[in-house]
């Protein structure tokens, strides 16, 4: 019965079947051939997969990073990264990946940082002399960060389908964000320095540090109100959401005055349509998984797992290969709801801290984000430019390259997840 349900979801997958489509047809044709269970429970379970707290947190942080994108806070960012290092070798190149840092933080939304960074950089770096693939692969890839730096839909996802913390997993997010930027951006050097690739900086774009902290100040506090609030005791990582969409708004409006009534409005219901895109998304991803654990998956798995090695190195590789695998296919939050149920007994049964178990699985969410054949961010970008998605994939490759070896050095180095939330408690 699961080979059938797999079977049935990779046929469809392979046909360009809408992946909300695939999960939950595949899931009702088992069901229909494989169960004398009533087709009613498909509805039930898709409503009870959605219905937590925690998961109202997903339309505020959907609606927060479209008014950010609106509201003049990506170019505040990116004139603060600039200013921080755009004068080193390879400069440009790593303005884009601290911008993607950066507003990775304050929005949470991998796409939208693809929009709002890509679509100021992509002219600049190839006319300073990028290559348009190294571009377009730098940008498709950096704003892959927003899925692991806080606040991540990534996390709210795993911490409410397994129990985790969310607030923890926001604070075990940080040190494997500035790993995943770091090595970007010294791959970005080693480009620039071997292309011969100089900085040449226009005098009138020349901006202090701290004209350009002042000026970036407001947009950056977002990151720090959420983290500073939930720790603090203020408000849960939900509520935060609320705050950071709210403080979003009267910063975009009232002291950069760069978003309008109208545009808010317009935002509003893009980040409605955003929001039931993701919730049909786990919904289906729901009924797919509660069958996968109906039918004793997890344990399944588990024995299989255990069965191909007996180490937890061994079992931590195959975690990261099938969460690989699947990532090409499925988004992070979907992917994220069905896998995490299945790992987490394993993970417990080999010593694995599942707030670390829950950063892997996000980070493997973020590599999938640009991984051919159905990497989200990849036709993202095919839209701010005229290239092929057979070029954007090719630019790619390199920082796929590198974003599996900082996989690995997260996955063995549990403490560059956990020394933070260690620190808080």
């Amino acid at each position: 019965m699961i080979a059938a349900l797999f079977i049935i979801l990779a046929v469809l997958l392979v046909f360009g079947v809408p992946i909300y489509v695939s999960l939950a047809f595949s899931s009702l044709l088992t069901m229909v051939i494989f169960t004398p269970l009533s087709l009613e429970i498909i509805p039930q379970r898709m409503f009870a997969g959605i219905d937590k707290f925690s998961l109202m947190a997903v339309p505020f942080f959907i609606l927060a990073a479209n008014v950010m994108k609106t509201g003049g806070l990506s170019s505040k960012i990116l004139k603060f990264a600039n200013a921080l290092v755009g004068k080193l070798t390879g400069g440009l190149a790593m303005t884009v990946v601290l911008s993607c840092m950066f507003f990775g933080a304050v929005s949470g939304s991998s796409p939208a940082t693809v929009v709002a960074i890509g679509a100021l950089m992509l002219p600049a770096l190839v006319e300073m002399g990028y290559d348009e693939k190294f571009s377009l692969g730098l940008i498709t890839s950096s704003s892959a960060v927003a899925v692991i730096i806080p606040p991540s839909i990534g996390m709210i996802v795993y911490g409410s389908v397994t129990g985790v913390s969310v607030g923890e997993l926001f604070m075990a997010g940080i040190g494997p964000g500035i790993l995943y930027g770091l090595t970007f951006m010294l791959y970005c050097y080693y480009y620039a320095k071997k292309n011969n690739i100089k900085q040449i900086e226009d005098p009138s774009e020349r901006t202090g540090l701290w004209e350009a902290f002042k000026d970036a100040g407001w947009a950056l506090g977002i990151p720090v109100v959420i983290i500073v609030g939930i720790y603090g005791g203020f408000f849960t990582p939900t509520e935060a959401a609320a705050v950071a969409a709210v403080y979003a708004i009267i910063v975009s409006m009232f002291i950069y005055k760069e978003l309008t009534w109208k545009d808010l409005i317009d935002e509003s219901i893009e980040s409605a349509i955003g929001t039931a895109q993701v919730m049909i998304l786990l919904a289906a991803a729901s009924v797919f998984s509660w069958i996968l654990t109906r039918q004793q998956a997890p344990q399944a798995l588990a024995q299989a797992l255990v069965g191909a090695g007996r180490s937890k190195v061994t079992i931590l590789l195959l975690i990261n290969l099938i969460l690989l695998i699947v990532g090409m296919f499925i988004d992070p939050a979907s992917a994220s709801m069905i896998l995490s149920p299945l790992f987490m007994p394993l993970a417990v049964q080999y010593g694995i801290d599942p707030i670390h178990l829950g950063i892997i699985i996000v980070v493997n969410g973020a590599i999938g984000m640009y991984t051919p054949p159905f990497g989200l961010n990849l036709f993202v970008a095919k839209g701010i430019t005229d290239r092929t998605l057979y070029d954007i994939m090719k630019g790619a490759m390199p920082f796929i390259i590198i974003s599996l070896i900082t996989l690995m050095l997260i996955t063995f180095i549990p403490q560059i997840s956990l020394w933070l939330p260690g620190l808080m408690k």
